[in-house]
């Protein structure tokens, strides 16, 4: 019993800790500047980062497939500055897929999943009609 709530406990904080990270990771001035590599963490936060951008980017082309152009401007109608927030939303569901985690955990991570894709999909709703 103890072992699993250690776990759960884990998993929570590392979730609190990726977000953290990733949400000051835009800020980071990487030491390439100053003439020195850059650590680790700063490396696997840009591949992160990256791999969350390039998911949200494919994820926004095809919901741009489905729901069309804007005749006026021949764009998408999906909004570009969705590219991360879908990419981060995908990327955490493809590693909850993935890893299946613990059930508390997996419920709690559901919970923020649904909400994050409910709020998009009436952001893409809400692009798509012009309001």
């Amino acid at each position: 019993m103890h072992a699993k709530r250690l776990a759960i406990g884990g998993v929570l904080c590392l979730l609190i800790l990726g977000v953290g990270v990733a949400a000051s990771a835009q800020t980071v001035n990487m030491a390439a500047t100053s003439g020195q590599a850059a650590s680790w963490i700063d490396q696997a936060l840009t591949f992160i980062d990256s791999a969350a951008t390039y998911l949200g980017q494919g994820v926004v082309y095809v919901i741009n497939l489905v729901v069309g152009t804007d005749p006026a401007t021949g764009q998408g109608r999906v909004s570009a500055d969705l590219y991360k927030p879908i990419g981060y939303l995908a990327l955490i569901t493809l590693i909850l897929l993935l890893f299946g985690l613990l059930d508390m955990a997996k419920r709690i991570i559901w919970i923020g999943i649904i909400i994050g894709w409910a709020l998009l999909i009436v952001r893409i709703v809400l692009d798509a009609l012009n309001i």
